[in-house]
């Protein structure tokens, strides 16, 4: 097991706080907890990091299209990863790359327009630039498809383990103990946590569980409005020659986003949708690549690695806390936990003391 899992085998009967999921946002939330004090206990069902927090782009980003306040988290997210080695004693490796967002018709821009200043109220740094500017940073882009085109530098690479490592390092150092292939089974109406291992009495009960909230929750016959949403990230065979790193780049209409990987491209665009066979979709995205990067117009797809990521119904984050039992939530995040681990972390562990 390696030395970022190891724990006692024995289930203490009772925690301030039992933090359920074991990802970017569960981690993050046992750290800022023990860091303030509360006796934490966190329970993953799987490893540490093996479920949504493995299945992302590596990105953090700060610019959300049409949504400053998830904007606002992820400034004060990307702070606090700017902060991680001292808070946490873990090094973090951010590497700048920059997210562009490709307008293709007026109203995009208008969006744009309507949103800029609550997003740069929000912290935010993004601008608007030309097609001929976005192909500087992307010589991949067919300039003559793209009319203009969002620019935001506050985007990084990062290794998502690498934070989920370093947050549960930082919880043990403060005296959490967390437990890794320790699946909850029952959850009673006085907080009591069923599972495998034994049972634990939770004055606290968060909910971190990503794709698994909702089952969670219903345990606890706490009713959170999420739904599963199934994401591939797919690679590019090797792209023709000169190949440079560049941002992550993101289709307004379709949602297609690419972005370097090694030597190659990493790129998303959901799933086929219902009905539709795989290679429709494959189909699909290769016209959408042929029409803006033509230098990889008919390039070869291959399944780089796929899973399910909680959307809430308006796809932003539902952080919150039931009104009539110690139950505290975090989930909802469409992929974008890595965006928002800190400040979501920060926010429940601000619930929990408040109760």
């Amino acid at each position: 097991m390696p030395a970022a899992e190891k724990t006692s085998n024995a289930l203490p009967d009772r925690a301030d706080a039992v933090v359920i999921g074991g990802g970017v946002i569960g981690t993050s939330a046992a750290h800022h907890l023990a860091e303030a004090g509360v006796n934490t206990v966190l329970l993953e069902r799987g490893s540490l990091g093996g479920g949504s927090s493995a299945h992302t782009a590596g990105m953090v980003r700060t610019y959300f299209p049409g949504d400053p306040g998830t904007g606002r988290m992820a400034v004060r997210s990307l702070n606090a990863y700017h902060d991680f080695a001292h808070r946490t004693a873990a090094p973090l490796a951010l590497k700048r790359l920059g997210f562009m967002v490709l307008f293709t018709d007026e109203q995009q821009i208008a969006g744009f327009e309507a949103t800029r200043h609550a997003q740069q109220a929000a912290g935010v740094q993004v601008g608007l630039i030309s097609a001929r500017e976005a192909s500087e940073l992307n010589p991949l882009i067919n300039e003559r498809a793209v009319l203009a085109a969002a620019w935001s530098p506050e985007a990084y690479h990062v290794d998502g383990l690498d934070i989920v490592r370093g947050y549960a390092a930082g919880a043990r150092n403060h005296g959490a103990r967390l437990f890794t292939h320790t699946p909850v089974t029952r959850i009673d109406d006085d907080n009591t946590v069923h599972t495998p291992r034994g049972r634990i009495k939770a004055d606290s009960i968060v909910c971190t569980a990503g794709p698994w909230s909702g089952e969670v929750a219903s345990m606890a016959s706490v009713d959170l409005p999420l739904t599963p949403h199934a994401i591939e990230m797919l690679f590019t065979d090797v792209p023709p020659p000169p190949h440079r790193e560049m941002p992550m780049t993101m289709h307004a209409s379709s949602g297609l986003r690419i972005r370097s990987w090694k030597d190659r491209i990493l790129l998303a665009m959901g799933m086929p949708k219902a009905e539709e066979a795989r290679e429709d979709w494959l189909g699909r995205i290769s016209g959408h690549l042929g029409s803006l990067f033509p230098a990889l117009d008919g390039i070869g797809l291959h399944r780089a690695w796929s899973g399910d990521f909680d959307a809430s119904p308006d796809n932003t984050p539902l952080i919150g806390q039931h009104p009539t039992r110690r139950f505290l939530y975090a989930a909802g995040f469409t992929g974008a936990g890595l965006c928002q681990a800190p400040a979501a972390g920060e926010k429940l562990r601000d619930l929990l003391i408040a109760k």
